[in-house]
């Protein structure tokens, strides 16, 4: 009778365990997670939006909170990083922090597509009127597809999430902006905090609509986990920028060139090896046009044979020419272009050393040699044994056999015509046979 009883005890205290500790494991790993993005939106910020997403639907975090401080960036980029917000599976909120940080541009996008926007004391939104790559207006004609396309953008995006769908249109077509306090009188945040805990203090219980669902947050007593971008995606962050990826390219090109003008250099083919890996990789997240790159490619190789072929300067003309041609292709997004103040300076400063390098190899191959056989033609010697035909001659310290066609006497002063099998050929200087 113990024994049944023991028996039963046992089984209880199992199915109790097995009942609470799901229970308890919950409770116990309650967290949010919490990323930073204080940059300009690239493909690099990108994925790291992407994976801390990702990571965070995985690992099953009560939500995501994104610190953002960014003036704008690619559209590419932009339109990715709403599109995974708008498709979490958790709920994702933008924090536009600290005071003094802005969400403009392509960040007014990514504020709007969070499922709760909010903002901190002294940071502003707005001002996400479309750009070129280097900042200026874009054509006339671009500006109308580029503008209507972002503005139907904002508006889907508003309609979605239930905020001002006029003044997202007024930051997209008129380039307002709104401070912190403007804004949430507005309805294009949802609330304002001074700080990360005030924040969640004010989360804890909020009630979100997702689809047909209805979350309810919960805050207190959570783990906050910080996610950090892995090495590949801070490289990528850095290289993944348009105009530093362009930098790269073109120093990569260089560094090559000058090492194949000039073989033994080392370290320019060291520099241009490395450069030109980067600048392929950050340009491997990018919308690129290879035609640009192959007329860019083919410019280098018009310089290379700007050093073996004399051209009177038509080939390095060519090559300035696809060098300039490709750089304007290279990008074909206008959003995600090389902006013309950087272009223009290095496609210049590029050529010049492109140009500069060749002048250097083909006044080297003209240039009398200054080694070897071949140096001493047109040396002056000193008969120390008669020639007749055959003598010796005293030339650049050194003691030849030497021949002439008429004989000369010891001591007599000889210039050197030709040298054929370590034999020279000589002739008196006064001009005699």
């Amino acid at each position: 009778m113990a024994i049944k009883q023991n028996i039963n005890l046992t089984a209880l205290f199992l199915t109790a365990t097995l009942l609470f500790a799901p229970l308890r494991a919950q409770a116990r790993q309650l967290h949010i997670n919490v990323i930073s993005i204080n940059e300009s939106i690239n493909p690099g910020v990108e994925e790291f939006t992407q994976y801390a997403i990702r990571l965070s639907e995985r690992d099953k975090a009560e939500f995501l909170v994104i610190l953002l401080d960014t003036p704008g960036g690619l559209m590419s980029s932009m339109r990715a990083i709403c599109r995974s917000i708008l498709t979490s599976q958790i709920p994702v909120v933008v924090y536009v922090y600290p005071g003094g940080a802005r969400a403009a541009s392509a960040g007014v996008f990514i504020t709007e597509a969070a499922d709760l926007a909010a903002m901190a004391p002294g940071a502003n939104i707005g001002a996400a009127h479309p750009v070129s790559g280097g900042g200026g207006d874009l054509s006339s004609t671009m500006n109308k597809k580029v503008m209507s396309d972002a503005l139907a953008l904002a508006r889907s995006i508003a309609q979605k999430r239930g905020r001002n769908e006029q003044w997202f249109q007024d930051a997209v077509r008129k380039s307002v902006s709104a401070s912190a306090q403007e804004a949430f009188k507005l309805n294009v945040i949802d609330l304002v905090a001074d700080n990360l805990p005030s924040l969640l203090k004010k989360l804890d219980g909020w009630r979100l609509r997702r689809g047909d669902t209805t979350v309810v947050l919960k805050t207190s007593g959570a783990e906050l986990r910080t996610i950090l971008a892995t090495p590949q995606q801070k490289i990528l962050q850095i290289v993944g920028n348009p105009n530093l990826a362009y930098l790269l390219l073109m120093i990569g090109l260089a560094g090559l060139y000058f090492e194949l003008s000039r073989p033994g250099a080392i370290i320019p083919g060291v520099v241009g090896g490395i450069s030109l890996i980067l600048a392929l990789y950050g340009m491997e997240t990018l919308p690129v046009d290879y035609a640009g790159f192959l007329i860019i490619l083919l410019g280098l190789v018009f310089f290379i044979l700007e050093v073996k072929i004399f051209s009177h300067g038509a080939l390095s003309l060519a090559g300035v020419a696809c060098l300039v041609i490709g750089s304007v292709m290279l990008f074909p997004n206008p959003a995600d272009r090389v902006g013309l103040s950087v272009l223009l300076p290095t496609t210049a400063a590029v050529s010049v050393f492109f140009a500069a390098v060749a002048r250097l190899a083909l006044r080297a191959r003209a240039a009398k040699p200054q080694t070897g056989q071949e140096s001493m033609q047109g040396m002056i010697g000193k008969v120390v044994l008669e020639i007749d035909p055959v003598g010796k001659v005293f030339v650049n310290g050194e003691l030849w056999n030497a021949q002439a066609e008429v004989r000369i006497d010891k001591g007599e002063m000889v210039e050197v015509v030709e040298v054929h099998n370590l034999k020279l050929k000589v002739k008196r200087i006064d001009g005699r046979k």
